[in-house]
């Protein structure tokens, strides 16, 4: 048979390494002579080659390859160079090497290549997530939230979460034993396959179109009214997600979250009676935890019992410890103390340790301050800050404890007057409530008592899980079958929201700058924030915000204010 023709077997030739051998030899020269230069750019030369290798089709010169990954201006040029001193030495046919020849021994052209998707390769099977998996229960619950007459077209986390957990079988909390990764890993794989799109801070998860089209799909299944997708399946899960097994709590088992105490006691908000607890909206799939199931712990924060005056520290610990109470010391990202519903997990035999149990913030949180700590904070802005924070982490009950009020404010920067001052107004102004104590141990004393209060409040009360974003009036199913319950976020979510250096908006940055205004407070800032418009002339731009009102008294923020501001963010120049 003639060498010219091509050998016609039943099964195609397999094709060379690389249709570049030219540049594969020249980046492994230079690769190799790096590698005893002891050169970083080694690295990059491997990732090159790398990448030509995945290459299917021949290059003609070195400036086809920028579409390459890690090819960039410098490797092309010495390619090119190279490429340049070869033909020279070897003359024009001699490209043949590089490009043509290649051709001329594979069985199929470059239209057949094209066609099959590049080198003969199996077309990419249909993404279709396993049923029961953690993209299988997003794809349902999102669609069958947008079938919903009304519906507001998206959800948040912890309600897709709670929502999609019936039709999963693994947690979507809870990893398994022995991998980093639970059922919501799924969804950036739904994300990265354009299936799910996810928006706005806190985020916001909604179908793209080809998500609701496999939704329908997959609901149609589902409901058994035609045949699914079968054969080309391939499992919705992200890298390093492993076989689907059942979560720690089958759907039946899983334990609710409950609504937090209203009426006020000891100026705290506590209740005497958890039947009237407020429940707030919440989704009926929500988790929660039966009477009986949980325990209440006191979450104090490591910088509590670390750094700063040690013996006076160590010393909150063994008072504590000497008086019986369950706490664990922890990083809280706004707050000094607080309180934790923690799930009850029973050991598994063989294990080292007992699983995770699921944790419910109750809406108490205690802000300590000694009085050289609350002058500092007043001097350097903090004190402003950390109400404005403690406001806004979605606890209902916040509180300051300031310690050492007697004499120990003769000596520091401010006046005592001053710091007064600064107690009534966060009291009376900003409606915290104020505990005053002496020592620390007056301050573990009030923490005993509390912790062992809140016990007994909650010791009968059903806790259901709800998002931080879901607020609103409701009335759970259990409330109206006589059973007290309150709705609680869940530890995780508050501690994340109440991240100090995450990601801002223009609006939230907008109102930072205005607050370092003298006499600006946030909720003076928030407001601006909301109604501020266009001006034609100078003098309505300085008048803007004169006429807004603000707070409980709607008083107005005044012409001073509102000059202030137009010169701060209208003045030409430097501010004199």
């Amino acid at each position: 048979m003639p060498a010219s023709e091509p050998v016609r077997l039943g099964r195609k030739r397999a094709l060379p390494s690389c249709p570049n051998p030219l540049f594969l030899k020249w980046l492994t020269e230079l690769r190799d002579e790096a590698k005893e230069k002891g050169l970083k750019i080694q690295y990059t030369y491997q990732k090159a080659i790398s990448s030509l290798n995945k290459y299917p089709l021949p290059l003609q010169n070195a400036k086809e390859a920028k579409i390459l990954q890690n090819f960039g201006d410098g490797i092309c040029k010495i390619l090119d160079q190279k490429l340049q001193r070869y033909l020279k030495e070897n003359g024009t046919k001699a490209a043949g090497i590089c490009c043509v020849v290649f051709l001329q021994h594979q069985t199929i052209n470059y239209k057949d290549i094209t066609e099959r998707g590049g080198g003969g390769r199996k077309k990419k099977r249909e993404y279709v997530p396993q049923k029961r998996s953690g993209g299988y229960a997003v794809l349902l619950t999102l669609y069958r939230q947008s079938q919903i007459p009304g519906s507001k077209g998206y959800m948040f986390k912890m309600e897709l979460q709670a929502e999609a957990q019936h039709l999963c079988d693994k947690s979507f909390t809870v990893p398994d034993l022995g991998s980093k990764y639970t059922a919501w890993s799924s969804v950036s794989t739904l994300i990265q396959k354009n299936f799910v799109m996810k928006t706005h801070n806190p985020a916001r998860y909604s179908l793209t179109e080809e998500g609701l089209a496999l939704a329908e799909r997959l609901e149609c299944v589902e409901q058994g009214t035609k045949d699914g997708p079968e054969g080309d399946r391939e499992e919705a899960r992200s890298e390093g997600e492993g076989d689907e097994s059942s979560s720690l709590h089958s759907p039946t088992e899983r334990p609710s979250c409950v609504a937090l105490p209203r009426s006020d006691v000891d100026g705290m908000g506590l209740s005497e009676n958890p039947h009237n607890s407020h429940a707030t909206s919440r989704t009926p799939n929500a988790p929660r935890l039966l009477p009986g199931t949980y325990e209440i712990i006191l979450c104090v924060d490591f910088i509590e019992t670390t750094g700063g005056s040690s013996h006076c520290k160590q010393e909150l610990v063994k008072e504590l410890q000497r008086n019986g109470v369950a706490f664990d010391v922890r990083k809280l990202n706004v707050g000094d103390f607080l309180w934790v519903a923690r799930e009850k997990v029973a050991p598994v035999p063989g294990q080292l340790r007992a699983p995770t149990g699921r944790e419910l913030v109750l809406d108490y949180i205690i802000e300590r301050k000694r009085m050289d700590d609350l002058c500092g904070s007043i001097i350097d802005g903090r004190f402003r800050e950390q109400k404005f924070r403690l406001k806004r982490c979605g606890l209902r009950r916040p509180c300051y404890l300031v310690e050492e009020c007697g004499s120990a404010a003769s000596h520091l920067s401010l006046p005592e007057t001053t710091l007064q001052q600064a107690i009534v107004n966060t009291q009376v102004v900003d409606g915290f409530f104020v505990k005053r104590v002496q020592d620390v141990r007056e301050s573990v004393a009030y923490l005993t008592v509390m912790t062992r209060y809140l016990t007994k409040l909650y010791q009968n009360c059903t806790l259901i899980c709800r998002s931080r974003e879901l607020e609103g009036d409701g009335v759970s199913d259990e409330e109206e079958s006589g059973t007290p319950s309150c709705s609680l976020i869940s530890f995780a979510e508050f501690n994340y929201g109440a991240i100090k250096n995450k990601c801002q908006t223009v609006r939230e940055v907008f109102a930072r700058q205005l607050m370092q205004v003298s006499g600006l407070s946030g909720d003076k800032a928030a407001l601006m924030c909301y109604t501020y418009k266009k001006c034609a002339s100078e003098a309505e731009k300085e008048k803007l915000l004169s006429s807004i009102r603000y707070g409980k008294l709607k008083r107005n923020l005044g012409p001073a204010l509102s000059r202030t501001v137009y010169q701060l963010y209208c003045t030409q120049g430097a501010l004199s």
